[in-house]
């Protein structure tokens, strides 16, 4: 079992396991006991699934559950972009299967029909040698999805599509191998936000961005060129670092994996 030949042959290598607590803990022990990176953690179920915030996620055997260690491949100050990257890789692997319908609701979620598919969780920490680890984390729902959320969600099963965890995570793992060349540190991030605004969900649209206790309405207008969601409200265009997003049709932020 293991990676695309096209994969292996950029350095990157990959773990599986029956059950873990979080691959996103497991990718981030390995990275503070010094492992180099490119390393990729799956696990056919989680026990201690987290989101965005401390939120716990449901991890039931079918789904994808994995996380991808980057060691030294970004500066903190550019890392948060890892995340678009990694929803456009997302969104492009899934986008022969699903169509138009796979859309990317702002920083990362993916969502069909509005209901929410699939989410990703980035961490970063401090390597033993003092270099800077990132962890991109992404849970798919391929065989089934929570029933008792306070938004809606599917799955691909749901959606007329077997597909296997491995066989999905094959496909990803080669595209965003190709999208972090392409994003070249930062160097390229300028064609990956364009990118991902074919993929966003609710441009142009009114919804709600939360930001802690504070919340605010307007028309969502975009990025910025480092990722910042753009919201025109009643009091002037804003520009959000970081928030949960709330459209049409789901009623709750969702933001996990």
């Amino acid at each position: 079992m293991g990676l695309p030949a096209s994969v292996r042959g950029r350095g990157y290598r990959l773990e599986v396991f029956d059950s873990l607590g979080s691959t996103n803990d497991e990718a981030m022990g390995r990275a503070r006991e010094g492992d180099p990176g490119r390393l990729w953690i799956r696990a056919a179920q989680q026990t201690g699934g987290k989101g965005r915030l401390g939120r716990q996620w449901v991890s039931p055997a079918g789904n994808l559950y994995a996380s991808l260690l980057l060691v030294n491949a970004a500066t903190p100050d550019c890392a948060p972009q890892l995340g678009f990257v990694a929803g456009v890789a997302l969104a492009s692997t899934l986008a022969p299967l699903l169509g138009q319908r796979a859309l990317l609701k702002w920083p990362n979620d993916i969502v069909v029909g509005g209901a929410k598919l699939a989410g990703m969780l980035l961490e970063a920490t401090q390597t033993q040698g003092g270099g800077f680890a990132c962890v991109i984390g992404v849970g798919v729902n391929c065989a089934s999805h929570p029933q008792d959320l306070p938004y809606p969600a599917t799955d691909l099963a749901s959606l007329g599509l077997a597909v296997s965890p491995g066989v999905l995570l094959d496909s990803f793992a080669e595209e965003l191998a190709d999208r972090l060349d392409q994003w070249d540190e930062g160097m390229g991030f300028a064609q990956i936000r364009a990118d991902w605004l074919t993929f966003a969900a609710g441009m142009g649209e009114t919804a709600e961005v939360a930001m802690g206790d504070q919340r605010i309405k307007g028309v969502l207008r975009g990025l910025d060129e480092r990722g910042r969601l753009l919201v025109d409200t009643e009091a002037g265009l804003l520009t959000i670092d970081a928030g949960d997003v709330f459209l049409p049709g789901l009623s709750e932020a969702s933001g996990q994996r």
